[in-house]
């Protein structure tokens, strides 16, 4: 293992905030609450997100925003995530989050490829307006700034751009670093491409030589095609970014951190049990419920407890079960009925 290898994780800076590695949960759309999250910290994740929140509905104190911004009681560092196209609106959500929340960063998103996000001017309709991003960032960071007792750093998550012709992440990150945000991410895919295709790894390489010329001490996220601890390696190694987020790799498979940390640090990992795997997704399922509630946890975890009987033996007749799964005690008998143990 070459000396560049053993070097991969590290420590990682934010403006003030400092984290202790550089292995990233993303803001995932319903799935990175806090029962997840707080099994990807439990695994080695040096930061996470929560899944992002609409600026809109926040101001208004609308929907199940107060439960999306929940601090996991081992989530020692977290960022809430927010998505609007108002650079006010989301200044004022900015504010609502220092005032109800002990979170350590803002996030803007600016990279949502979902058609109900972008037609409303937010997530990736941001990135092909650099100046309406810059504008928004500038303005959240005056209002972060304006807390005294509080010095939490403003970062973005951009896409490549529109589409392929419209390439405009340079534009966007400069735009963003130069309006104040402490950190850029980058997920180089288009908005075009959604989650489709592959992600262009060397548009990240360009980013990361770009911002650590232009900008030292600004760090820059990679994320897209994560779904190894090989991968992340490869990120790292390949783009020069300072961390990596995890997304879907993620998914029923908080066990990745652990796995990633394992490769950076000693050049192996090992894999990880299917008892393991279904008492993780046990233990999600009692803390969800204890969030949202008995109902909506079991019928969230459906398809949870799907992403963590993947590739198992037998999981292909375990999910038919499990998605017909209605409360926790069904979920006790069917995990028990196929020689899993489950503890309280």
């Amino acid at each position: 293992m070459s000396i560049e290898e053993r070097s991969l994780y590290h420590p990682v800076r934010i403006g003030a905030l400092e984290l202790p590695g550089n292995l990233f949960l993303a803001p995932v759309a319903g799935y990175s609450d806090r029962a997840f999250r707080s099994l990807c910290v439990e695994c080695g994740a040096s930061f996470t997100y929560t899944e992002m929140v609409s600026s809109e509905a926040l101001v208004r104190s609308s929907g199940r925003t107060g439960t999306l911004m929940l601090r996991a009681p081992n989530e020692t560092r977290y960022a809430v995530q927010l998505f609007g196209s108002e650079p006010e609106r989301v200044a004022d959500a900015a504010r609502i989050v220092l005032e109800t929340t002990t979170a350590d960063c803002i996030d803007i998103n600016a990279g949502c490829p979902v058609p109900k996000i972008w037609k409303t001017g937010a997530g990736s309709a941001l990135t092909r307006d650099p100046e309406r991003l810059g504008r928004m960032v500038r303005t959240v960071v005056q209002t972060v700034s304006s807390c005294q007792d509080r010095n939490v750093p403003v970062t973005v998550k951009i896409r490549s751009g529109w589409e392929e012709h419209r390439l405009t992440w340079k534009e966007a990150a400069l735009a963003a670093i130069e309006a104040g945000a402490a950190a850029v991410t980058l997920h180089p895919r288009t908005k075009a491409q959604g989650y489709e295709g592959t992600s262009r790894w060397d548009l990240l390489a360009e980013l990361s030589d770009l911002v650590h010329t232009a900008h030292p001490g600004i760090p820059v996220f990679g994320s897209g095609d994560l779904f190894t601890p090989e991968s992340a390696r490869d990120m790292l190694s390949r783009t020069g970014c300072d961390a990596v987020m995890f997304a879907r790799g993620a998914m029923g498979n908080p066990f990745i951190f652990t796995q990633t940390k394992a490769l950076l640090q000693t050049g192996s990992c090992s894999g990880v049990s299917p008892q393991i795997r279904m008492n993780a997704g046990w233990r999600e399922l009692l803390q969800l419920a204890a969030d949202s509630g008995e109902p909506v946890a079991c019928r969230e975890m459906r398809k949870r407890f799907s992403a963590y009987s993947k590739g198992i033996e037998g999981g292909a007749l375990l999910r038919t079960e499990l998605v017909r799964a209605s409360t926790i005690a069904d979920y006790r008998r069917i995990l028990e009925a196929f020689g899993f143990t489950v503890r309280e």
